[in-house]
């Protein structure tokens, strides 16, 4: 597999072109939760150059680590990692504690509608979701995290679909991005037929490249399907400076509004 990282890409921005990026932040910390490193991660997907940013295990307000960490950026994170870049953002909440909150976040250039969170946990223990919004170019993003067990992920499946049903009409465009946790890929074909979605990276490595560890990776855990657009190339954002930051690469893929 040929590594990438953010700059191996020329990419130049077009109104025909729509460039997009999918990755679980790990709340801002790196793989070993020993030092907070949101300020690297925004300089990180800024490198991207992605006109909408999927983002999975966004704190929206945490006052715990407030009071431990000097360096904790008061602002929910969504905001900070738009900064100047990224003017239109949504947020679902997933976990609520009594010390905040985390959840799923959208970033983009682009105007974004109307925003919908829907719960797609199952378990105590294992609060996920999937967020909906749709740019003011009528292309629908749902950005999602999955849970860790097989039978989980099959029902989130299940429920995804519904929603997205419910969502969308036949030939609008759709991305789907996030965490998937589906490293055996056992979720693939029943997305794709029951939604007529195309898996991004498949199709440019072949195969679910690994994504995690980000140090290391070995499992295919995070995906970009899509329909009602036009693939132009996909690649996973591996090595410096992706691999000191959380625990899963980020990934990208560039799109053309057909």
């Amino acid at each position: 597999m040929v590594v990438m990282n953010a700059t191996t890409k020329n990419y130049q921005a077009s109104a025909q072109r729509l460039r997009v990026c999918s990755y679980n932040i790990h709340k801002g910390f790196n793989a070993i939760n020993s030092r907070f490193l949101l300020n690297n991660i925004r300089q990180a997907i800024q490198l991207s150059h992605a006109d909408i940013v999927f983002l999975q295990e966004v704190i929206g307000e945490n006052h715990r680590h407030a009071d431990i960490y000097d360096d904790w950026i008061p602002e929910a994170q969504f905001e900070f990692l738009a900064d100047t870049v990224w003017p239109h953002h949504a947020y679902g909440r997933n976990a609520i504690y009594d010390h905040g909150h985390h959840g799923n976040a959208i970033l983009s250039r682009i105007p974004l509608l109307e925003h919908q969170n829907y719960d797609l946990s199952l378990l105590p223990r294992s609060h996920r979701g999937v967020l909906h919004t749709r740019t003011a170019e009528k292309v629908h993003l749902f950005c999602l995290h999955f849970g860790l067990l097989s039978q989980e992920r099959q029902m989130q499946t299940q429920r995804l679909i519904r929603i997205i049903d419910r969502c969308t009409r036949l030939g609008e465009a759709v991305i789907i991005a996030g965490d998937f946790n589906d490293w055996n890929n056992r979720l693939s074909k029943q997305l794709k037929e029951a939604l007529d979605l195309e898996d991004a990276l498949s199709i440019q490595y072949g195969k679910p490249p690994a994504t995690f560890p980000a140090i290391k990776p070995l499992l295919p855990v995070d995906r970009i399907y899509f329909r009602g657009l036009k693939l132009i190339n996909a690649e996973v954002l591996m090595g410096h400076p992706w691999n000191k930051l959380s625990d899963h690469c980020a990934v990208v893929a560039d799109f053309e509004r057909c």
